[in-house]
This record gives C-alpha cells, structure tokens and sequence, in this order.
C-alpha cells in the first residue's frame, strides 16, 4: 500500500494560507509552544514548512522572536504571539475552536482511501480461518464467508442467539490483518471534522520529523495521518440514525465523523439487528445509498451536502429470521446472507472439550453423558455455541463457592442447567 507522502512545499498539504495560519496561530495560543520544532509536531507538518509559515506570520508581525536561544533543543530560535497575533488567534478561536494537526482535504484523503480500500483486500481460506482463532465453526461456513469478506460488500449474519455471530464478525476483523492511514481530521468547504478516534482507532506507528536530521522532511509519511489497524467499529442495541450523521460541537463550532466515517477502510458491525429503538428496516434504508455507489451523502450546520467515499465492509447480525424485519427491496441491497446455525453434536463436543481444557475443568463421562442424554433431548438437541461456555462457569462458580476442587457432575450439570433456562410459570402479583 502506497503511504500519503510528507508535503514538501505548503502548496502539497491542500489547505488556504489563511487557514494554514490561523491554525498555527491557534495552536501557539493554546499550548504556548515556542519552539518551531514543538509547534511543528503539534500540527504536524515537517519543520521546514511549518518554520515558513512562522516566517510568513513574523512578516505580517502576528508572530516575533524572542531573541532567546534554546541550548537543550539545539540551539532553537524561540517564537511568541504580538499582541496582534494574539488578537488574531482569538478571532480565529471565535470562528472554530480547532487548533493542532493541519486537516486533510477532502479531495487528498479520496485519493488515499483508493490506495487502501478494504475491496482490495484478498484473503484465502488460512487467512480467513487463522482470524477466527478458537472458533470451531463448519467448513462450509468459511466456504460461505470467504466471498463475502473479499468482495467488500454487506453481510447479513443470521440465525438462533449464541451461536457466535459476533465473535465470526471479530474474526473477520482479525483476519484483514493489515494496516491503513486514518486522517487526524478532514476539511471541506473551510469546515474541519475530526477523524481519528483512540477508542475507535488502535494506533501502530505516528511519523516523527527529527529536528536534528539533516533532512528534516524525510518522514516516511504524511504526519496528518495516523498508521492503525483497519479500524473496527461496533455498535448494538444503542445504535440510532443521528450517529450515521455529522456531530457537530457548537461550543467547539467543529464536526465529528460518524461512526462509518471513521469505519473507512475497516468494519463495521451493526450487532443485534431489530432492537435498536429504530426499525431495522429504516436502518438499512439509511445504507442503500453507500451499499449500492460506495459513497455516502452527509450535512454541515448550513444544510450544505457533500459527498464522501464509502469503503466500509458493513455486517449485520441478526438473531431475527430476515423475512421478519425486512421487506424484499431492502433485502436485495445486502449482498450476502449467511445463516449461522448452531453446532452439531460433534462440534458441540469439541467446544466443550476445549472449554474445558482452558478453563482447568477435568472432563467427566459419566457427567458428559448425563449431559447429552438427559438434558439436551428437553430442548429437542438444540445446541448453541455459548453454551459450553456458560456451563462450565457455572460449574466453576458453585465449585469455588463450596470451596471444592474443579469437579463435573451430573448434580453439578442439573444446577448449571436450571440457571441457563427459565422456567415458564405464572409469578403472582
């Protein structure tokens, strides 16, 4: 993947001279750096530029010198506002509160998402598996999921609860493996939205300008940008429409990304699909647009719409049968639908066993047969990937509770199971 080059000349990073300054200024303002070299990190252009656009500011007297020279920062020149450029940098703070990492245009970061779109990733059935570490799921389910992950394009995961449709969906994300450059922040038509987000974000790698290298513009990349992992973003229940739009902060007077904004290059998970407090079917109306032409229409405060890429591999997971929350239209614009069935006996086994041997739970026959010849005929042998999980735990905790060694028995088998259902019965009032 090609990185986003380090800009040689303040022409390359896209911006207005005005704008260019007055987030200089801001930043002085606000952090009282006084070094070319510090003001360059904090807004992360190499240090010749960032030392032209000081110059630039010295010429129009917003900016002076000190006259002190830093010894223990290589002899640096020190810099301060006038009182004019302090009077700018509050006019400017006025206007937007943004100040540090110069933004990316719009038009610049398009160029970038092509280099690193997910659709160009290629992934063959090792890979795709090694992502799904632990999971023991059936062959044609990876046969089913591999063309989907590939292709780029929306997935519908459905089927019976606990039967690993979210961890599939970590899996897949594990198996991307590589890495993409997410932007600090963007700009468009003079607005900044800011991108990056550590909780959404897992940094790997920031450029760094050496202020005592004699090529001070030899960053391997464009320090607007942060490298990460594909980022990844998940959301249940508690997903509503206003989070697919533009936030925009009126104190800050600047714009948050949505959340599959900042899922570009990545995933994002759309979990639990029909209990969000919209219906599922107007949640996959607000994708048709970036599903079917890869880009998606968002709005500043002035009511302006602009265009951005679309490069987001969406997943639904339902536990809902898809005929019972969407209509046909709307089922035609998710591309891939893949039932997630519970195991068979065998691979219900094989769970279990390795459950068993992670958690330090000695596997007993007697209380194993118990299991899958008492229990499980109550529920028609319907069984779910978490249970093996969930019982074991169970057993641990009466075991610790009773101060007993890690034992399975079927007395212990009957009370996990009794807290893995509830009863149905009529409870007076």
């Amino acid at each position: 993947m090609q990185p986003p080059a380090s800009p040689r000349a303040l022409a390359d990073v896209g911006l207005t001279t005005v704008m260019m300054r007055d987030i200089l200024l801001k930043t002085m303002f606000r952090t009282n750096l006084d070094l070319v070299s510090a003001i360059s990190k904090a807004i992360c252009l190499p240090v010749p530029l960032t030392q032209e656009l000081v110059d630039s500011a010295r010429g129009q007297k917003l900016i002076e010198a000190t006259g002190t020279l830093h010894a223990n920062s290589g002899n640096e020149m020190g810099y301060q506002l006038t009182d004019g450029g302090k009077a700018r940098a509050l006019d400017a703070l006025s206007q937007s509160e943004y100040y540090g990492a110069m933004p990316i245009p719009l038009e610049h970061y398009k160029v970038q998402i092509q280099r690193q779109s997910v659709r160009n990733i290629r992934l063959d059935k090792t890979q795709l598996m090694s992502g799904m570490g632990h999971l023991i799921l059936p062959p044609d389910l990876i046969d089913n999921l591999g063309p989907a992950v590939t292709s780029g394009r929306s997935i519908l995961m459905y089927g019976p609860p606990g039967n690993g449709k979210s961890s599939i969906s970590h899996g897949i994300r594990a198996a991307l493996g590589d890495k993409v450059y997410v932007p600090r922040a963007i700009e468009y038509s003079g607005q900044i939205i800011s991108v990056y987000d550590p909780i959404v974000h897992s940094a790997a790698e920031s450029a760094v300008d050496d202020p005592n290298a004699l090529r001070r513009t030899s960053n391997r990349f464009d320090n607007r940008y942060v490298f990460c992992e594909r980022p990844s973003v998940i959301t249940g229940g508690e997903l509503s429409l206003d989070m697919l739009d533009l936030t925009y902060n009126p104190t800050a007077r600047t714009y948050q990304a949505p959340l599959q904004l900042k899922a570009t290059g990545g995933i994002f998970i759309i979990d639990d699909l029909g209990r969000q407090a919209e219906p599922p079917q107007k949640i996959v109306n607000r994708w048709i647009v970036p599903l079917e032409e890869s880009r998606d229409i968002l709005a500043l405060q002035s009511g302006e719409k602009f265009t951005v890429p679309f490069d987001t591999l969406v997943i639904f997971s339902t536990n809902f049968h898809p005929n019972e929350i969407f209509d046909g239209a709307a089922l035609r614009r998710i591309f891939f639908k893949i039932k997630i069935d519970g195991p068979s006996q065998e691979n219900f086994l094989k769970i279990f066993a390795m459950v068993a041997r992670k958690k330090k739970m000695p596997l007993d026959e007697a209380a194993l047969m118990y299991l899958m010849k008492v229990k499980f005929p109550t529920i028609n042998n319907n069984y779910a990937n978490y249970m093996p999980v969930y019982l074991i735990d169970q057993m641990i905790a009466v075991c610790e509770f009773e101060n007993l060694p890690y034992r399975m028995t079927p007395d212990l088998i009957d009370r996990a199971w009794d807290n893995m259902f509830v009863r149905q019965e009529t409870i007076a009032r």
